[in-house]
């Protein structure tokens, strides 16, 4: 998938080191953009650094910490001088515990990280935005933020926050230039859900008989649909939340 607007945008993403935030920070790369990522982890992006050299930056920092955001976002603008997109791709899994299973470091640790850090991020980058007057933001949510099962109650509860995260401030700014969408992954083969294949993979197997699709996805096949959203095809798109699930809340 090809999209020439993109040469010469920065792209703003969280979570980059790995999974679906690595593949999206690919994409846009591939596509002409400049890329700032920004993960607790360092390790997955010193490869990008040394393959696309001047246009892919990074810091290592916590989203849920306001002070590591806004070096990042000083260190982002100081590269590259704006950003157009914001991807909030970080993210983290509960290990599906129930609420009795859930303690407060646990609860804590997931809306942190899933929640204040997209709002965290979102407010420092929003105010250069609407300077601008142009700006499309992605935020990661997921399944569980639509339907039970996909996660235990801290991470159902994070994602179905980050759906209407998405809806509000998509509804607060778009006449002022921001667009606002979400995607909501299924089944998506990253070293998040590296413990499902694992052994015989009993789970991935099940999970993939149990998909209408009758797979899992691939990182970049998310990327994909990022760079969609992101492009001025989609423009007419707000504050919506898009299902890649290979068919499992429609079943």
């Amino acid at each position: 998938m090809k999209f020439e607007e993109f040469d010469g945008q920065t792209v703003f993403i969280t979570g980059a080191a790995s999974g679906i935030g690595q593949a999206q920070a690919i994409a846009f790369l591939d596509n002409g953009a400049n890329v700032f990522a920004f993960d607790r982890q360092e390790e997955g992006l010193r490869s990008l650094k040394e393959q696309y050299d001047t246009r892919f930056a990074y810091i290592v920092g916590n989203v849920s910490k306001r002070d590591d955001v806004k070096q990042a976002v000083e260190q982002a603008l100081s590269t590259f001088q704006h950003i157009d997109i914001l991807l909030n791709t970080a993210g983290i899994l509960d290990g599906f515990a129930k609420t009795l299973e859930t303690d407060e470091a646990l609860w804590d640790r997931i809306m942190d990280t899933n929640v204040k850090g997209m709002y965290v991020v979102t407010n420092a980058i929003l105010p250069y935005m609407l300077q601008r007057k142009s700006g499309v933001i992605v935020n990661m949510a997921s399944i569980a933020g639509l339907v039970a099962g996909g996660g235990g109650a801290a991470y159902t509860t994070s994602k179905h926050a980050v759906i209407g995260y998405t809806k509000q401030t998509d509804a607060d700014y778009c006449r002022a230039g921001i667009r606002v969408n979400a995607i909501a992954p299924g089944a998506i083969q990253t070293p998040m859900n590296k413990a499902d294949f694992e052994g015989d993979g009993a789970i991935a197997k099940w999970v993939a008989k149990e998909t209408p699709a009758g797979r899992w996805a691939q990182p970049s096949e998310v990327a994909g649909l990022t760079l969609y959203l992101a492009s001025q095809a989609a423009d007419y798109i707000h504050g919506t939340v898009i299902p890649m699930d290979g068919g499992w809340i429609a079943k």
